[in-house]
Order: C-alpha cells, then structure tokens, then sequence
C-alpha cells in the first residue's frame, strides 16, 4: 500500500508540472528584470530660435538646427502584484548633441529612475506563452545634466513624467522580448544661459534662453527575463 500511495504521489506531480510546462503562465505574482537598448529623438527648434536670437550668436541663413537624437539605454524592474497591474521601477540613461553655427555643440545626458505603473493584459497569440501589451505612467527622480566646450556645464534635477507603451513577446514562461516606446517630458538649461553678454548689452541677454528638451521620444527593444509565480501546493499544509 505505501508503494501505491508513493507512485500515485509521483504520478500526480509529474501530471501538475507537465500541465504548467504546457500551459501558458498567467501574470498574477510574476516577476521580471528587462534590459533595453534604443534610441532617442526629441525636437529642439524652441531651443534653436531663442539661441540664433542672442547677441553674437544670431543666424538667419544656414544654421545648425538638427536634433539627431542619440543613444538610450533602460533596465527595468517588475512585479504584477495583480493579473492586470505590475509595479515597475526603471534606471535609465539617455543623451543627444545640439550643433550650433558659429558655437560649440551642446551635448546633454538625461538619467535617473523612474517609478509607476503599467496596466497589462496577456493574449495568448502567436508565441508560446501569449503576448503581454501595456501601458503605463512614471515619473521619479532625475538628473539633466549639458555641456558645451569652453562654455561650461550646467545641472538640473527634475521630476520628469514619462508615458509608456508596448508589448513583450513571451518565447517560455522564463524568456520572453520587449519592444517599447516611451514619450518623456522633461527640460534642460544649456550653460549658455550662464554666460556673460558682450560689452554693451544688457546683462540678463542670456538667461531668457529657451530650455532644450530632454525628455523626447524614446525608442527600445531588449531581453526580459521572468519569474514564474510560485506553484500551487494543494497539499502543503498537510
């Protein structure tokens, strides 16, 4: 009879993990850690204008006005404490240089960490474990951070808001990709706001220089790597 009472035991937990190695796993309880990598792109003719309007810096005809965007690097951190909510926590590092005529090249770096949530929902299309998109809203703590050659530098912190949306592709219930695109709102004060006019103009010239955006589109894909949520043990408290 012992024997007996082992096998079926054995024979009813082979049955429960196959069952969860072939069903899809739901979101409720599951963890995650993404890494990202991408792009950045953000429109600066504001910035542009106010600059080619101050006094030795003015240009009306052939000026630098590209905004090219530059690299954007994210970890994030998740956890669904409900099927359709995750709380997500993101460190994430972003920069783009402003050329300018007739003026060193502004480079500004934008990183910090963000806090919020992500309303999510799983189809079960396509991959193995089903599609996960969602969308979200963060903001925390963030540093902006320009410099400019032998202008000098300048630094802000500044709670930025930032809005996402995307989708992760889940190959197993452990591995899955990530593609998402962020639009941040943030502002930066170039150090050509600090400098002193030429001689003859009024001293506060430049400190009505347009900020710069240092938020902007942000583009990523990357690697997600998931925890499963515990497995039930209907038998544990026995």
């Amino acid at each position: 009879m012992p024997r007996r009472l082992a096998l079926l035991a054995l024979l009813f937990a082979a049955g429960e993990v196959s069952a969860q190695e072939e069903g899809v796993v739901p979101l409720n309880g599951v963890g995650r850690i993404s890494v990202e990598g991408g792009w950045r792109l953000s429109s600066n003719q504001t910035f542009y204008n106010s600059f080619y309007a101050l006094p030795g810096y003015q240009c009306s005809q052939d000026c630098e006005r590209g905004s090219p965007g530059g690299p954007f690097l994210a970890g994030s951190f998740g956890y669904s404490f409900m099927e359709n909510i995750e709380l997500a926590i993101d460190l994430f590092a972003t920069g783009e240089q402003l050329k300018l005529t007739n003026a060193a090249t502004l480079s500004n770096y934008t990183y910090g960490a963000l806090v919020g949530l992500r309303f999510q929902t799983l189809l079960e299309v396509l991959t193995p474990q089903g599609i996960v998109p969602f969308v979200g809203l963060e903001t925390g703590p963030t540093l902006v951070f320009s410099e400019a050659k032998g202008v000098g530098r300048k630094e802000l912190l500044q709670q930025p808001w930032v809005g996402t949306v995307g989708a992760t592709f889940r190959l197993s219930p452990t591995w899955g990709i990530t593609a998402e695109y962020r639009l941040a709102f943030a502002r930066g004060q170039s150090p050509y706001n600090e400098l002193k006019p030429p001689a003859g103009v009024d001293a506060n010239a430049y400190k009505g220089l347009a900020s710069y955006n240092a938020g902007g589109n942000w583009f990523a894909v990357g690697i997600t790597y998931m925890f499963p949520p515990d497995p039930i043990r209907p038998f544990s408290s026995l």
